[in-house]
């Protein structure tokens, strides 16, 4: 005899069929993500698709793991620090073969899945085009780092998937993500004869203790009446029911998360625990591909338990399931490393939307005393004219923000009872209010809507006003770092030159490029002066450091030297008076910079340096090379330093690239080498206007490598003699 599954969220995983036209496809794909775990020797597998915006992977199907473990991605940002996204993302094979790997590469992922396993992740590819991202998981242990399983295995598999839905595609019937991902059902090993089946339950019922079994679900299939009893339920009514729900005993998440552990993991278990009164049971599991054995036998009363026991004679409210504890850590993990207020949005939609099956996701700011709307995403965008701009104290507001008190609606029936004037909206039909509240004040609101009736449990109630708080502290860190960051780049932006002089022989283009955040404020600078209407002085340099002192000084040295360069000096002598003035001033931080004098009547330019990278020629023939100018000292270390010059010829169709070292250097590089890349980069470019130029090398920099420095760029096309 067996019960109906209990719980409705179980229910839902697995539970959207699949449209009749698309079934054939999905029918080949199950069999192909089937194929991949048996050749690849994995004891589970996922396959995730690229959702129809090209930004996001969705789960799609699972196989020898419930879908619902996976909850923390059932929908991924390309952009996400998560092993599916950064194998789709840069195109290759992630392998992880140990947990500490794990932990130590991808913290929010080791948090939602805490056990013991190695996992794959592989693009799902044709050609460059990426249909969606293949994960394994294998067996294997904290002291032992597995090895790895061979990626032409795994490229195969990926292969055959991508090649089904480039098919598909092509035929005008692309595979895209269902509304729910699905677990496949697990074949038997064997077929059980009537005779032998109940031979193996009379052996069973025979050894000492009790035996049940679990499918990976963590429904019950079989029980012993000895487990039964020891259990303290009845056989009826434990079938087809898990445990952590059907015995109020052991609602602690630990129950279930021994569980997990073994599914995951694929390896045997044990703890304790005990059951009320004063009755210890010890629990061994035993998992494979179908599901989990069990043997429980009485333990010894003095033994510690290894799982919480649950029974204290007091009353508990309602346990709050583990995937749900686990998705307030994920999303804590996660909005720990948001910066902006667009980091927030997006990862709360991400994480929310799929997490709790809601439809739609509205975020409000409170600005003013107002509540503007931020972000909003789903299939049918909740109307921001019910909250968007109202004041704190509006009827529609008062109940949420004023009290900060959360608001559940399970049917739009009690929305109109809290607000009459609430417009009906089709398709949405559930709401959750919730207040976010950081440092005792209001600083937003959180709306989710739901596309069917949705009774809120007292359990998700709990998760859902936790996220809040989360969602709040992570709101309000944003908001400063936007305004601190805006802050800085209007003081930046104030520093450096609002336009370059048109100089009349001369094109010629800038670029500033901040790599650093919050109030960090870079030092690099340029300029181009005029100083008649043949002669013209081009400045770069960069001053130690990032920060209010560092832009402040770079303020002066830039007014110095502008100024020397306005009064006709040479490179020689604007450099030696800027270093007299840095090194009276004692600021404690050095400046490099690289001086230009254009001299367009003689087709020359004069060049001094202090201590800066040098320029980088491209001759009017297309070839380029690194000048290498006579090096002086940083300005602000020896007053009687002095600068020596190089002159060079300005042919016209000559380009002078003036740069800082943010555009070369990259952590553990070759300075010499990238400088040779970077003039192997103008000598390939193709003929274009300078500003074109500036921005395509400087796409190329924030492309090719992390950079940990500021960027500024000079360039300078000598275009007639003048």
């Amino acid at each position: 005899m067996s019960a109906a599954p209990d719980d409705g969220a179980a229910q839902a995983y697995g539970s959207d069929p699949p449209d009749a036209a698309g079934s054939a496809l999905r029918v080949e794909l199950d069999r192909l993500l089937d194929l991949a775990v048996c050749d690849t020797g994995a004891h589970a597998g996922a396959v995730f698709l690229l959702a129809p915006d090209g930004q996001a992977l969705r789960l799609e199907v699972t196989a020898g793991m419930p879908a619902e473990y996976l909850a923390p991605w059932l929908g991924v940002g390309l952009s996400s620090p998560v092993p599916v996204a950064e194998a789709v993302r840069e195109r290759r094979l992630v392998w992880l073969g140990r947990p500490e790997e794990l932990a130590r590469r991808y913290p929010r992922t080791a948090i939602a899945l805490p056990y013991q396993f190695a996992v794959a992740a592989a693009p799902i590819l044709t050609g460059t085009t990426a249909w969606g991202a293949l994960l394994l998981f294998w067996p294997c242990c904290d002291t032992a780092e597995l090895a790895d399983p061979g990626s032409e295995r795994v490229g195969a598999a990926c292969r055959r998937l991508g090649r089904l839905l480039r098919d598909a595609a092509d035929a005008g019937r692309p595979v895209t993500p269902g509304a729910l991902p699905r677990m496949l059902p697990q074949p038997p090993t064997r077929t059980w004869e009537p005779t032998e089946a109940l031979a193996a339950a009379h052996f069973a019922e025979r050894l000492p203790g009790g035996s049940c079994t679990l499918d990976l679900e963590g429904r019950f299939t079989y029980l012993s009446a000895t487990a039964a009893d020891l259990l303290g339920g009845s056989i009826p009514d434990l079938l087809g029911r898990r445990p952590w729900q059907a015995l109020s005993w052991s609602t602690d998440p630990a129950f279930e998360d021994r569980f997990r552990a073994a599914v995951v993991s694929r390896q045997p278990g044990f703890f304790t625990a005990m059951v009320p009164p004063d009755r210890w049971l010890a629990f061994e599991l035993y998992p494979d591909g179908s599901g989990v054995s069990v043997r429980i036998v009485p333990a010894d009363p003095g033994r510690t338990s290894t799982a919480a026991p649950a029974g204290t004679g007091t009353p508990r409210g309602e346990p709050i399931p583990l995937g749900e504890l686990y998705q307030v850590l994920h999303l804590a993990a996660a909005l720990s490393e948001a910066v902006g207020v667009g980091d927030v949005v997006d990862l709360v939609a991400d994480e929310m939307l799929p997490a709790f099956h809601a439809s739609t996701l509205a975020l409000f700011a409170v600005e003013d005393g107002r509540l503007r709307l931020i972000g909003c995403r789903g299939y049918n965008p909740y109307p921001p004219e019910l909250f968007d701009g109202a004041t704190l104290t509006s009827p529609a507001a008062v109940g949420t923000l004023a009290g900060g008190v959360p608001n559940f609606f399970a049917t739009f029936e009690e929305v109109v009872r809290a607000y009459p004037l609430a417009p009906r909206q089709d398709g949405l039909h559930a709401w959750a209010y919730l207040p976010l509240i950081a440092s005792g004040r209001p600083v937003g609101l959180c709306v989710l809507a739901f596309d069917r009736p949705h009774p809120f449990s007292g359990s998700q109630r709990t998760v859902l006003t936790a996220l809040a708080g989360l969602i709040a502290q992570a709101l309000e860190r944003a908001r400063l770092y936007d305004t601190a960051q805006e802050l800085a780049q209007t003081l930046q932006a104030a520093l450096l030159p609002d336009s370059l002089p048109d100089l009349p022989g001369l094109d010629v283009a800038a670029r500033y490029l901040p790599s650093v955040r919050g109030m960090d404020i870079g030092g690099d600078f340029y300029d181009l002066v005029r100083v008649d209407d043949t002669t013209a002085a081009a400045v770069i340099g960069d001053v130690q450091g990032h920060n209010v002192t560092a832009a402040a000084l770079m303020g002066r040295c830039r007014l110095t030297i502008r100024s020397h360069a306005a009064a006709g000096a040479t490179p020689a002598q604007a450099l030696a008076q800027a270093n007299r003035r840095l090194v009276d001033l004692d600021p404690g931080r050095f400046v490099s910079c690289l001086y230009v004098q254009l001299d367009l009547a003689h087709r020359r330019a004069v060049l001094a340096t202090a201590g800066h990278p040098p320029p980088i020629l491209r001759h009017p023939d297309g070839h380029a090379e690194v000048l290498r100018v006579p090096p002086g000292v940083l300005l602000g270390i020896d007053l009687e330093a002095d600068y020596p010059t190089t002159e060079i010829p300005l042919e016209p169709g000559t380009v002078l690239a003036l740069y800082t070292d943010g555009l070369v250097e990259t952590p553990g590089g070759d300075l010499d080498d990238a400088m040779a890349g970077l003039a192997a980069q103008l000598a390939q470019a193709r003929p274009q206007p300078v500003d074109q130029l500036a921005t395509a090398l400087i796409d190329h920099a924030r492309q090719t490598a992390p950079r940990t420095d500021d960027i500024a760029l000079l360039l300078i096309r000598f275009v007639t003699a003048g």
